[in-house]
């Protein structure tokens, strides 16, 4: 009994035994089908290190406005609207008449002032006159004083004294007194006239720059405090321009002159050329407080003004349509780059593996300036050197590649 019973379980050893073996020779033979077939379907990828434009692209958004505009309010002051100089879509030049109030009491004002100050003018000229007269008057009493009379003359001339000449000359002082003050009146009068003249002028209202009617109202809704609305409003006929806002990381990168590609949304796959003129030191009224997701994270961010001058032609745009604005960061000089793929970043080191003569070599590389797909290298690789851009294995120096694709 007992004999059978370690028959059974030798048997039963030898068994799991057998299992066992053919269990393990499986596992290896998948794991080299396996190894093998990452090998064929996985092959290592390099690039050439190349020269290019490290650009970088911000994308923005921003509303078309006019270059300027000028809005007119109706000023209670200066009473009614006697007519309109202007049509609706109609071009002006700077200086143009745009409407004219109803200056008709000023008028009256001003021709009456003006006949006051031809009166005060004529009596101004009477005593130049008799200041003339006396001047003469006093040349001739001068002669006379102290000359001797002649007792058998036919006419007997009239005595003349040093006191009748100082009469003379007190008069003429009078006189001069008299003429500064009309010349006083006459100046006070004309400078009314002068200030009713700017009154009349004002009354006609002009552009102030050249452009285009885009609204009239007439009728503009009258109320103690003034209306809201404008009774003219002009927009400039020079090319559109952009505005918009932008967060404080673009802000920082961004400067004057850089090109910007202008695209409406309301024109499909087209687009104006255009530069930024400025962008403004200081935030937005509303400062920060616009949620900016960054990282999976949100946060408060403060934005800034901008303007964009469009090179191109604007005829076709109008105000208010809202736009998309591509801004072009650096370019210009070509730097040596590798795909952001190629670089290992350790632990104190930037690793790039090159592959030269068939062997991985491990360098040591110096980075610099970056854009969203290459980074700049400044030292460990030369121009058209292969890169690794995509390991399929843990790589190292040395190692030995058989097959690789390399990417354009």
């Amino acid at each position: 009994m007992k004999k059978k019973v370690w028959i059974w379980i030798g048997v039963i050893v030898g068994v799991l035994i057998i299992f066992g073996v053919a269990a393990t020779i499986v596992l290896k033979m998948g794991a080299q089908k396996a190894s093998s077939f990452e090998e064929e379907e996985m092959p290592i990828a390099v690039q050439k290190a190349s020269e290019r434009e490290l650009t970088e692209s911000i994308l923005v958004t921003g509303q078309i406005v006019p270059e300027g505009e000028q809005k007119i309010y109706l000023e209670q002051e200066k009473g009614e609207i006697l007519e309109f100089k202007v049509e609706e879509n109609q071009e002006v030049k700077a200086g143009d008449p745009l409407f004219i109030y109803d200056s008709t009491k000023l008028a009256r004002e001003f021709e009456r002032s003006v006949r006051e100050r031809d009166l005060i003018k004529k009596r101004a000229q009477i005593e130049i006159n008799q200041m003339a007269a006396l001047d003469k008057q006093i040349k001739e009493a001068k002669k006379k004083v102290g000359r001797k009379i002649d007792p058998e003359a036919e006419v007997i001339e009239e005595v003349v004294t040093q006191e009748d000449v100082n009469q003379l000359e007190n008069e003429k002082v009078q006189m001069e007194m008299q003429y500064e003050g009309t010349k006083s009146e006459i100046e006070g009068v004309q400078e009314t006239i002068n200030d009713l003249d700017a009154q009349i002028k004002a009354m006609t209202v002009v552009s102030k720059i050249d452009g285009i009617i885009v609204k009239i109202d007439p009728n503009v809704a009258k109320t103690e405090m003034g209306s809201n609305e404008p009774v003219v409003h002009i927009i400039s006929s020079e090319p559109f321009k952009v505005i918009g806002t932008m967060s404080e990381f673009d802000a920082v990168k961004i400067e004057k002159d850089q090109p910007v590609i202008v695209r409406p949304k309301v024109f499909k796959d087209r687009e104006w050329k255009g530069v930024v003129e400025s962008v403004s030191h200081f935030p937005t009224d509303e400062g920060g407080g616009g949620e900016y997701d960054m990282m999976g994270g949100g946060g408060n961010v403060t934005t800034y003004p901008f303007k964009v001058a469009i090179t191109d032609d604007t005829s076709e745009l109008r105000q208010g349509f809202h736009v998309s604005l591509e801004v072009k960061m650096g370019g210009g000089e070509k730097s040596l780059v590798v795909p952001h793929m190629a670089i290992i970043d350790e632990e104190e080191s930037t690793i790039i593996y090159v592959l030269k003569d068939g062997m991985l070599e491990r360098r040591e590389v110096t980075t610099g300036a970056m854009n969203d797909e290459f980074i700049e290298i400044t030292a460990g690789v030369v121009k058209d050197e292969l890169v690794v851009v995509s390991p399929y294995m843990e790589l190292y120096d040395g190692m030995e590649v058989t097959s690789y694709d390399e990417i354009e």
